[in-house]
């Protein structure tokens, strides 16, 4: 399979800045209280490997989209492929562990709006790069 790795990467550091906008600029206090966090909490955590972390797994997301989309999408094929997947994959996969985990809607409108437009970033740069 044809990647384009510069489009994975490009896609993955898409999904780090979306998150740290997303949880931090635009929900950061809803989203610490639906995860039932602590200032001492968010500030105890090792950063480093938090967000290293975080960004080989939004390099492992991008790779596996970029293998799905495969090399003839275009950028509003790969935003409407990645719509769905954050929306229907994602997000609804979500819903069914909140659901028996019985955490908040609050958390869960969140963290899959935040993997919904992950999804759709990521599929847009694919298809336009």
């Amino acid at each position: 399979m044809d990647i384009n790795w510069l489009a994975v990467g490009a896609a993955a550091l898409s999904s780090f800045l979306l998150g740290g906008v997303w949880y931090s600029a635009l929900f950061a206090k809803p989203w610490q209280t639906a995860a039932g966090l602590s200032d001492a909490q968010i500030k105890a955590g090792n950063m480093p490997l938090i967000f290293g972390g975080s960004f080989v797994l939004a390099l492992i997301a991008s790779a596996s989209f970029a293998v799905f989309l495969g090399p003839e999408v275009d950028a509003a094929t790969g935003a409407m492929y990645g719509f769905t997947a954050g929306l229907c994959w994602v997000t609804a996969s979500f819903g069914i562990n909140y659901l028996f985990e019985r955490k908040s809607l609050t958390l869960f409108l969140i963290n899959g709006g935040y993997h919904t437009l992950q999804f759709t970033l990521i599929g847009l740069i694919l298809g336009a790069m």
